[in-house]
């Protein structure tokens, strides 16, 4: 015969039914973007502090993060100069070095959002520059070996 004094472990507690019942459900794992400063559909823009909405659709990840920062409109004219520039087969960086120089004296002026990239086009032109004198260093020591030879 069963006892009348059920185990605490099989009873139901209406109040526990009903608490989960109003939360909510568990996030995933790995949530969409739930706000408009993660959503990569919209860009804040630094000067007016809002949110806008992307204008192309699917632009590059680099290109909204050139436009979120105090660049703006610096990077949109360059943009518009390199792809004029490519749509005409015209030397890009003779055409567009004016629009560079400032999109750069802009990002140097703004490093609190373009320092990250400013710091990896640096340490990019350091590895150039060894590179370049690795192949410097052996030419010399070719030559070297040519005079010994000789």
């Amino acid at each position: 015969m069963p006892s009348s004094d059920p185990s605490p472990t099989h009873q139901t507690d209406p109040t526990h039914q009903r608490k989960t019942q109003q939360d909510p459900p568990d996030p995933p794992l790995n949530p969409a973007p739930q706000t408009l400063q993660n959503d990569p559909k919209f860009l804040k823009n630094q000067e007016s502090n809002e949110f806008v909405e992307e204008e192309e659709e699917g632009e590059c990840g680099f290109c909204l993060f050139m436009k979120a920062g105090g660049c703006r409109e610096t990077f949109i004219d360059w943009e518009k100069c390199v792809d004029e520039g490519e749509k005409n087969k015209e030397d890009i960086v003779e055409k567009c070095h004016n629009v560079t120089k400032a999109l750069k004296q802009c990002m140097e002026a703004n490093p609190q959002h373009y320092g990250p990239i400013l710091e990896a086009e640096k340490a990019a032109e350091m590895e150039v520059i060894k590179e370049l004198e690795k192949e410097k260093e052996g030419v010399v020591e070719s030559i070297e070996v040519e005079k010994v030879a000789i």
